[in-house]
């Protein structure tokens, strides 16, 4: 309880956002990467309170909103094939792909079953060997290990009926694909805390130093995101590109080497789909040669027609930063929470959601 009741006093809070106040000069425009800062960040009304020198925008960081429709598509259509059991997280269950969704399939049918940990799918295999079980590998460097760690057991067990389809992706190289673009100005960074107390902050280096662009780690509470929009402040003023950490009590420079040793055994960098920027090299994690057998994608023949958009959605601009959900047409008429055309809807992480349920009339 002390960490919870420390990072959400309101007297700490007042004091970081005058010294904001007090500090900020050069106009700025912050991006926070996490779909979980985003909902924080709408939710306290971060926002709305810091100085007309500092923008923030949301970035690509909801797991299941970034994961392309063609990718949808195919997980439906593996729950189609005869046999097939897919286990997936909640939200997955409710994203729209080009035709339907999974809860859909379910409805018609289909065996699919929400999990609440990769070992839950693994369990589901060793209780049904007559079946194919598929888990969604879903999720950033955050989840990897936990997907790794379900195959390696698997392995161990000699459970041969539990597969893969690897969706995961990575967060550093989809950060450069948006500062490659130059489609928005970016001056600092706010870097996510979840997975950078995976991989720690060393591979956020490479970014300060390439981009010239300040990098602080935050965790999710109110004055851990204040403290953070300080210290990128503090760099903005001084002229300084470096990383730094406003999360200590969760995140080491050197992350958690465990669970990359995990990861990096199982999987290796791949090509991966993004909603809205199309397919980013090595951005994604492929079953190596050793694990191939769990890949579903190398088990299954999976056919699907050429995915698509929902018709006006805008959802991949708002995941790039270059658009707000103010902008997309659907936003609170057609498209809401109770009835979501796109995925920054659907997720509890997106964009779209957050500034339904808090945003109230904030422009950006």
């Amino acid at each position: 309880m002390r960490f919870i009741t420390e990072f959400r006093s309101s007297k700490l809070a007042a004091g970081l956002l005058s010294q904001i106040r007090l500090r900020s000069r050069i106009p700025a425009r912050l991006m926070e990467f996490c779909g979980g800062h985003t909902v924080a960040i709408f939710k306290h009304g971060i926002r709305q309170m810091l100085p007309s020198t500092l923008e923030m925008v949301s970035g690509p960081g909801c797991p299941v909103c970034v994961t392309a429709n063609a990718d949808i598509d195919r997980a439906i259509a593996l729950s189609q094939v005869p046999g097939v059991i897919i286990t997936t997280f909640g939200d997955m269950l409710k994203i729209p792909g080009s035709r339907s969704s999974l809860q859909e399939s379910k409805a018609g049918g289909a065996d699919v079953r929400m999990v609440y940990s990769t070992m839950d799918a693994v369990k589901i295999a060793s209780e049904n060997t007559d079946k194919s079980i598929v888990f969604l590998g879903i999720g950033f460097e955050t989840t990897a290990p936990t997907v790794a760690a379900s195959v390696i057991q698997a392995k161990e067990r000699g459970i041969d009926n539990y597969y893969i389809l690897s969706l995961n992706k990575l967060c550093p190289p989809v950060i450069r694909a948006i500062l490659d673009s130059g489609e928005v100005r970016l001056n600092g960074l706010v870097c996510p805390g979840h997975v950078s107390a995976i991989i720690g902050s060393y591979p956020w280096e490479v970014i300060a130093r390439e981009y010239r662009i300040p990098c602080v780690i935050s965790g999710f509470e109110p004055v851990d995101i204040l403290q953070c929009v300080s210290m990128l402040v503090d760099q903005i003023e001084q002229g300084e590109a470096k990383v730094e950490i406003a999360y200590r009590r969760g995140v080491r420079p050197e992350g958690n080497p465990e669970a990359i040793r995990l990861m990096e055994k199982v999987f290796e960098p791949a090509p991966a789909r993004w909603r809205g920027m199309g397919e980013l090299p090595a951005s994604g994690l492929k079953l190596r040669k050793e694990y191939r057998q769990f890949d579903a994608e190398l088990a299954f023949a999976i056919a699907t027609e050429p995915a698509q958009e929902p018709v006006g959605c805008i959802c991949g601009e708002i995941l790039r930063g270059t658009k707000v959900p103010r902008d997309c047409p659907l936003f609170a008429g057609i498209c809401t929470p109770e009835h979501p055309v796109g995925p920054c809807m659907v997720s509890s992480e997106g964009s779209c959601s957050a500034y339904y349920l808090y945003g109230g009339d904030l422009a950006g």
